[in-house]
């Protein structure tokens, strides 16, 4: 998969990103030194032992031994593949994907993007030019949209009839096909006509800001009164939400995400200039949603009416994030008064106003012992200990932690209970490394962990040469690395370890970055002196060849020299 994806792609996003700032939006982080230390995130440890290096754009766990750069955090911590790790850090930089980059295996779906890029552009248009789309453009002025918003959310116009979109765009049976597989059309007794007709259309866009899916609203009474896309090759409502790539796009630092349940919701918060909104399409609030919500926010705000039905999609969203909320995340609960939504609270009282309703949301903490304690008498022993009973459950499913601790401990003032100890922690798995003897590390590996470690090392001058002679895998990769750093200085440790595509060099060269070398002098001398021994290998092997020769006759002039050296260095001084 990783083939896939070109290295030079990999060198230049890792050379934009700061590991700093991916592991700080997830794990807070407190400089000590030239570094930032946190307690790892995973394992469990009450003494910080993970540190951050901006100089190698590299971190390592002193105590379990995890280590490596950006991308392999976002792989370990998010739970992402290679590409899907690519693709998010790409996306938080605003670097642009190659066309040519194959994110999955199975039918290349790049067609079916086209198509819904055309087809945003058709209802784009339509909105501008149709004779029949006054009554859109005056909706949409009533509502107080501007047409920067109207053109930065791409909002269109599906005019009425049965295959407007149907001819502008499937000028062949594949492309018919396409169109339908894209959910752009329908079929019924053998005839296609258009999903959307006489609708407010709203382009869907995914991560990295292609048209998966479209939501249509009516004008009138028609019904539904939103359409969402059908669920096709590219595109799961379960998977995706409103805004998020034009919120990401607006905002280069999101603290927050507000997720609210409507698309003129959205927007209508964009016209005030409040963009840091999503919204589902039209479904519950899923794990996916949130996942991908706390990667480009540290919190969310899940926006619900006050009603009993509000309240309920409340808790089941609360009962959704439990498992997601690790440390450094948090989630929060606005309620808005009976028949009132977002769209018309702002444009009621403003931005101010629905900012500082957005402070005063309710903590998940709150909301859970707050609904729990509705269902028991807290003025008697035995409700007090039903709340415990009921509260446990959740509590249990977050993460291992502070806040699952903080939880714990709120409970035991809530309800008056004395919680059980917690069990002894078993002692953390030592990282290979840092009880390792560097002394004793091969030549070859020192000088490889030097370069990671301090690439400047490779602008040295008249560096020793003839070492290259050894025929030995460390030895191309130590060739190679000197070779990329000469032709690209500024690299950092972490762009030089992304660099290889083989997944196990990739994960020795992982190591030997990650290692301590207990340098106590020059760096300079030490990758020297590596490099002046791997020369005293290189000639001994030569020599060793030149002996294998049974007669001198058969020797070359350098082979002889070369063994009257060795013999000579052999002579006690």
């Amino acid at each position: 998969m990783a083939g896939k994806i070109p290295p030079e792609f990999i060198d230049n996003l890792l050379s934009r990103v700061d590991v700093v700032d991916i592991v700080n939006q997830r794990v807070p982080l407190r400089r000590a030194g030239s570094e930032y230390k946190a307690c790892c995130p995973f394992h469990d440890e009450k003494t910080p032992s993970f540190t951050v290096s901006p100089n190698k754009q590299f971190y390592h766990c002193f105590g379990c031994g995890a280590h490596g750069t950006a991308l392999g955090f976002l792989m370990e911590y998010d739970r992402l593949n290679f590409p899907e790790a690519v693709e998010e850090l790409a996306t938080s930089v605003g670097l642009e994907l190659p066309t040519e980059i194959a994110f999955q295996q199975g039918p290349d779906n790049r067609p079916l993007y086209e198509l819904m890029n055309q087809a945003a552009d058709y209802f784009s248009r339509q909105l501008r030019q149709h004779p029949q789309a006054a009554m859109a453009t005056e909706y949409l002025q009533q509502r107080g949209l501007s047409g920067e918003i109207t053109r930065d959310y791409r909002i269109g116009f599906a005019p009425p009839g049965w295959n407007n979109l149907l001819q502008q765009l499937g000028d062949s049976n594949e492309k018919i096909r396409q169109l339908e597989t894209a959910g752009l059309i329908s079929s019924k007794n053998d005839k296609q006509y258009d999903r959307f007709r006489d609708r407010i259309m709203f382009p869907i866009h995914d991560a990295r800001g292609r048209v998966v899916g479209f939501g249509g609203r009516v004008m009138g009474d028609d019904t539904p009164k939103y359409l969402n896309s059908p669920e096709t090759p590219i595109f799961h409502k379960g998977r995706e939400l409103y805004g998020l790539y034009e919120a990401r796009k607006a905002l280069k630092d999101l603290p927050s995400l507000l997720v609210v349940e409507g698309y003129m919701d959205v927007v209508a918060l964009a016209q005030y200039g409040i963009r840091n909104v999503v919204a589902t399409l039209g479904t519950a609030t899923t794990a996916d949603h949130l996942e991908k919500l706390f990667r480009s926010a540290p919190e969310v705000i899940v926006c619900f009416d006050g009603d009993r039905a509000g309240k309920e999609a409340a808790w089941k969203a609360l009962e959704t994030a439990l498992p997601l909320l690790r440390d450094g995340r948090q989630a929060r609960f606005l309620f808005l008064p009976d028949g009132e939504d977002p769209d018309s609270q702002v444009r009621k009282h403003g931005k101010d106003a629905f900012l500082a309703k957005m402070d005063q949301a309710q903590p998940l903490s709150d909301f859970l012992f707050g609904k729990l304690g509705e269902q028991v008498d807290m003025s008697t022993l035995d409700g007090r200990a039903r709340l415990v009973a009921l509260a446990k459950p959740y509590i249990e499913k977050l993460p291992k932690g502070v806040f699952r601790d903080m939880m714990n401990q709120q409970l035991a003032r809530l309800s008056g209970a004395r919680m059980p100890a917690k069990p002894a922690t078993p002692a953390r798995r030592r990282s290979s490394f840092r009880g390792s003897r560097p002394a004793l590390m091969k030549p070859i590996h020192r000088a490889i962990a030097l370069l990671l470690q301090y690439p400047e090392l490779a602008s040295q001058k008249n560096l020793p040469r003839t070492w290259m002679q050894l025929e030995t895998t460390g030895t191309d990769i130590l060739k190679q690395l000197l070779e990329i750093l000469q032709q690209n200085p500024t690299y950092t440790t972490a762009v030089l370890v992304e660099h290889w595509e083989d997944d196990s060099i990739r994960h020795h060269l992982g190591k030997l970055a990650a290692i301590d070398l207990a340098i106590t002098g020059d760096q300079t001398e030490q990758f020297h002196g590596c490099l002046q021994r791997l020369e005293k290998e290189a000639r001994q092997e030569a020599g060793k060849q030149a002996r294998n020769k049974l007669r001198p006759s058969d020797m070359t002039e350098e082979e002889k020299k070369l063994l009257r050296q060795l013999y000579s260095e052999k002579k006690p001084g």
